[in-house]
Order: structure tokens, then C-alpha cells, then sequence
């Protein structure tokens, strides 16, 4: 089920998950689960370096779902959400601070340009209706 009706839900679990990305500029962070939707809610991106800059790439694979009632034309299944946006030594950045949302297979990749320098954190609602 690719399209959970959240009026029906059956459980809402906030939670927080967190990373220290490595050059692996594809590494698989986070995979949603069968009957489950994502409600992302903020990603913050932290340069724990104190000297260098580094730059994070974060994407999306597996769009390309419509919802039920709307039809999608060329809809991409890859959407990067940040491409080799540089963070400045000892400083933080919003990545995202509006929701959206994840779609049961959908994938959150992404990396840094220099391995342990970048730590990411993201809030999100887990939104079941199994």
C-alpha cells in the first residue's frame, strides 16, 4: 500500500534519527517501510570540523508515485534535496524546515564530501494505518 489514508491511522510515533555521514555520497540512511508514510519535519545539518567546509548531497530515490486521485506526468524517482550545499566549519544548517512527506520504499540518501565531518539530524511522525 503506497498511499496510506492518514484520517485512518492506526498508530503516529514521533522520532528522531541521526547520522555522521560519510563520502559515501549514495549511502542508504533511511528506507520507509510497507503501510507506513514519513512526515519529515526538520533536517538540520551540523559541520562538526572546525577547520574545513564540507558539502552535503541528500536525495530522495524511489519517487515517482502519485497519490491516489492525482496523476503525476515524467515524475522523477530520484530528488535530490540538497546537492553539494556547503556547510562552513562550526556552523549549522537547515536543510528542511517545512514537512513533506516519505512514501512506503522511498529511500533518504546522501553524504559528505569529507567522511565524519557532517552529522545530520532529522524529526519526523511515523504514520501507520496497518
Amino acid at each position: 500500500m503506497a498511499n496510506p489514508n492518514i484520517v485512518n491511522v492506526t498508530t503516529i510515533y514521533g522520532g528522531n534519527a541521526s547520522w555522521n555521514l560519510t563520502n559515501t555520497l549514495t549511502a542508504t540512511l533511511l528506507t520507509i517501510s510497507a503501510e507506513v508514510i514519513v512526515k519529515v519535519n526538520t533536517i538540520l545539518c551540523a559541520n562538526v570540523d572546525g577547520t574545513n567546509d564540507a558539502q552535503l548531497d541528500l536525495f530522495i530515490d524511489g519517487l515517482g508515485t502519485a497519490v491516489t486521485g492525482v496523476t503525476g506526468t515524467g515524475l522523477a524517482t530520484t530528488t535530490y534535496i540538497a546537492k553539494t550545499v556547503n556547510v562552513p566549519a562550526d556552523d549549522i544548517l537547515v536543510v528542511l524546515d517545512k514537512p513533506f512527506y516519505m512514501m512506503e520504499g522511498d529511500i533518504l540518501k546522501g553524504g559528505a564530501s569529507a567522511s565524519g565531518d557532517l552529522d545530520l539530524l532529522m524529526s519526523y511522525e511515523v504514520i501507520n494505518d496497518a
